[in-house]
């Protein structure tokens, strides 16, 4: 009951918060990152800040990975680490969430994949504006960008409690 209080503040305070710029500057001139995690729709930021697995198919579906969510002032960062049994392969997804909105998210960061499918593979990529999206009613937020680093079709999904199958 706690827990969901405190959602629902965060959600409203971060929903509350606006960048103004200073007198005589236009926005343009400070069109620049905010620390701020925009939340347009609080139920959805609600299920998304309870998400607690990851999985990169490379490594399985079977035996998932961990998700963690901190909160940085007015920002919300979300790391999560998917690793083989043997630790070799893995995934590491972290950043600080730009903008949550009906089924997706948007993050601000890192996603680096280890030595899986293949020994050797090494991709690591910082941007802005990673989508994440639920699509076709599944019960996950997946990555929409399948092909980010090297031609292989990498599925990263993160697993939030909106149906018996995730």
């Amino acid at each position: 009951m706690i827990r969901i209080a405190i959602l629902g503040l965060m959600a409203l305070s971060a929903a509350a918060c606006t960048t103004v710029p200073p007198q005589g500057e236009t926005t343009d001139a400070v069109a620049q990152p905010t620390e701020v995690t925009l939340i347009l729709d609080r139920e959805e930021a609600a299920r998304l800040f309870a998400v607690t697995e990851i999985t990169l198919q490379w490594i399985g579906w079977d035996r998932r990975g961990s998700v963690a969510f901190t909160r940085d002032g007015e920002a919300v960062n979300l790391r999560g680490v998917h690793s083989t049994v043997d630790g070799q392969g893995t995934l590491v997804v972290d950043g600080r969430v730009a903008e949550v909105g009906t089924d997706y998210f948007i993050l601000d960061g890192t996603i680096t994949i280890e030595n899986t499918p293949d020994a050797g593979r090494s991709c690591e990529l910082t941007k802005r504006d990673w989508r994440f999206a639920v699509t076709q009613n599944r019960p996950y937020y997946r990555l929409r960008e399948f092909e980010w680093c090297d031609g292989l079709t990498d599925y990263i999904d993160l697993y939030h409690p909106r149906g018996p199958s995730s």
